[in-house]
């Protein structure tokens, strides 16, 4: 396995890779920010100035070398900005969530012992104060927008700007303390520290090297011909590795713009206005919004509506052979033309992906249906597997060689092994240093030899060398009859539909499944509207007879694609439910990044699945929620069981060993 012991080039840390962009294209825009509208930008010779001003400023305040500092808030290039110059001075970032409750605020600060917290807004610092009195390591918080703290107590409380310009002041005594600093910085000192999902219990914290990250970057890069010309909308979280090695490690090793948008709220707005070349969403971005495209067809006149269906069915049909630059006939590329000037054009533009050279997906497995709508656009939509623990690269999909239902090759320089029970490991340049203060997982996660467990099942297809995910390995199991159950590949399909926004699957070790269903509130909403269908809150509209019919549709639709699967035609529903509620992250449902707390959905629903498999028709039932401000309630409902029509499972299955 080939590591570069000398660095990728002589660069050997972010800080490094920023003196070089400063240096060699130092006029070149680095970041770009939307505020009041007005987008505002610095190069990056500029931006090693402002690293500059604010790590000098964190030395004035009594950063040591080892040190962790915390980063909290929305997007911006402040706080990208932060993260480099913790790095710059010896000290480690740790990038939050930031919407994070306190309690998951106070784990975070707490386990990491972080004596330094950098927020965006009064809202992370209120959340820092709430819990601080937990935080025995913890002394200082920097903030970024003085907005409505004017009257706080400012004797451990200090403005973004205010460090800067103590930084700069006191240049010529600390200069020579931060370079010392920054030159001690080898390929083995920690980069980042970044704090898992926790779908299955406390987030770890895992530890990335320099290596890991500028390794990963490099040979991404180089895999996908990323040049400093590209422009990407950073608006994913900033705790995210996938934020991490897109908007820091890639946007260093290439020296193109990060462009910030003002809000969550503008984002599609701002995702247009910067028309992006490369682009990286998870699979609910996606999902997203292609429902506001069928919203909005639904709204549309019927010669609109005609014209759109029309051209997409022959876009699905030749697109994404077109794109790949296979054969396709001379009557098949006109029609295709045409349907690029009157609907796949306008499409992208509207998208913001008019420009979008290469885009990815990853984080979940993307419903094939929703992956090749993008696709037929002509939109170069690629799928890569990938983990915190890998600094995000395990498998890529090579220009030419994309499918939706494989997670392409392994990435460069990274090696792929399956064991016996069908789970995938990996060892790579970018696996993990360790998870801080917590050896036994480390010892269980990685081997002496770096081998690492990923958790998940699959298997190497014979011939194109392709991954191709079955499920969380622990996901994965047998129903009654031995048959395998993989409740992933039938949810993402229900989840194709703009209506549904959340799907969990039950069946292992039943005699057959059942489904927890969440509605999509904007499209049924929309949806209602048009069918003059009144309604007051969530539960009601889940609940409408309309609704259950439409989602019974779509189950049953389902259930015929899924039989038609030997190994996996078990998994059809038999029954499900609406819910009367979304799944949260702040109820413990999921993750921050989305991902269903299995367990948790289990242990919290227990009722209601135990009416769906012992035949009841409704089920009463009372469930704690968490309000915005975090308070606790409950609310109560009784809800309809609908049984779904199944196929007849192909006598020839095959059951899973």
């Amino acid at each position: 396995m080939a590591q570069t012991q000398s660095g990728a080039e002589g660069m050997l840390s972010l800080p490094a890779l920023l003196h070089r962009n400063a240096t060699q294209f130092g006029t070149a825009p680095a970041y770009r920010e939307k505020e009041f509208g007005i987008w505002q930008g610095w190069t990056w010779a500029e931006t090693e100035k402002e690293i500059e001003a604010l790590a000098l400023g964190l030395i004035n305040l009594g950063v040591n070398e080892g040190d962790f500092i915390a980063v909290i808030g929305r997007n911006r290039p402040h706080l990208y900005w932060s993260m480099v110059a913790a790095q710059s001075v010896g000290a480690i970032p740790v990038p939050l969530y930031q919407d994070a409750v306190a309690e998951e605020t106070a784990y975070v600060l707490g386990h990491c012992g972080a004596r330094f917290v950098i927020a965006g807004d009064q809202e992370q610092v209120d959340k820092v104060i709430e819990v601080q009195d937990q935080l025995h390591q913890f002394e200082h918080l920097i903030y970024l927008d003085p907005r409505g703290l004017r009257k706080y107590d400012h004797s451990h409380l200090h403005e973004y700007s205010h460090v800067q310009n103590q930084g700069r002041a006191a240049r010529d005594e600390f200069i020579g303390e931060l370079t010392a600093r920054r030159e001690k910085l080898t390929y083995d000192s920690t980069c980042v520290m970044l704090y898992t999902s926790g779908t299955t219990g406390k987030p770890k914290g895992v530890v990335l090297s320099n290596r890991n990250v500028i390794e990963s970057a490099k040979n991404s890069a180089e895999f996908d011909h990323l040049t400093r010309n590209e422009d990407i909308l950073s608006y994913l979280p900033m705790a995210w590795v996938g934020d991490f090695i897109f908007s820091v490690g890639q946007a260093y090793w290439c020296g193109f713009a990060v462009n910030c948008p003002e809000s969550a709220d503008t984002m599609i707005t701002d995702l247009r206005e910067i028309g992006p070349t490369y682009f990286f969403a998870p699979p609910r971005v996606f999902e997203t919004q292609l429902t506001s495209v069928m919203i909005r067809m639904e709204d549309a006149g019927r010669l609109k509506k005609a014209m759109f269906h029309s051209f997409m069915e022959h876009a699905r049909k030749v697109g994404p052979r077109i794109l790949d630059g296979k054969p396709v006939n001379a009557w098949d590329r006109m029609k295709y033309a045409l349907g690029n000037i009157l609907v796949y054009g306008p499409l992208k533009d509207t998208l913001g992906f008019s420009r979008v050279r290469v885009g990815y997906t990853a984080g979940e497995a993307i419903g094939p249906e929703i992956f090749d709508f993008y696709r037929s656009l002509g939109i170069n939509l690629k799928q890569l597997y990938g983990q915190t623990e890998a600094t995000v690269f395990i498998t890529v999909q090579p220009d030419g060689e994309v499918r939706a239902d494989t997670v392409g090759v392994p990435a460069p320089d990274v090696e792929i092994r399956i064991a016996d029970n069908g789970e995938i490991f990996y060892r790579s340049p970018g696996t993990f240093v360790e998870y801080y203060k917590n050896a036994e997982s480390t010892a269980s996660t990685k081997d002496p030899e770096g081998w690492v467990a990923t958790g998940d099942a699959g298997f190497i297809e014979e011939g194109s060398g392709h991954l191709r995910i079955i499920d969380r390995a622990k996901d994965v199991g047998k129903m009654a009859d031995g048959a395998m159950f993989a409740p992933k590949y039938v949810e993402n399909k229900l989840k194709f539909y703009p209506d549904i926004l959340e799907v969990v699957l039950f069946g292992n070790g039943r005699d057959r499944c059942v489904a927890f269903i969440n509605i999509d509130l904007t499209a049924v909403g929309s949806w209602a509207e048009r069918n003059n269908i009144a309604y007051a809150s969530y539960q009601e509209l889940a609940g409408h007879p309309k609704v259950l019919g439409a989602i019974q549709e779509h189950v049953e639709a389902v259930n015929r694609s899924v039989a038609q699967d030997e190994m996996l035609s078990g998994c059809q529903v038999h029954r499900f439910v609406v819910l009367h509620k979304e799944l949260d992250a702040d109820d413990g449902e999921m993750t921050r990044t989305r991902k269903v707390r299995r367990r948790i959905v289990e242990e919290k629903y227990a009722d209601i699945i135990a009416a769906l498999y012992d035949g009841s028709a409704t089920v009463s039932t009372k469930t704690e929620v968490t309000y915005e401000d975090g308070r606790k309630g409950h609310i109560s409902a009784t809800l309809e069981i609908r049984d779904a029509a199944v196929q007849p499972v192909s006598p020839h299955r095959v059951a899973a060993e």
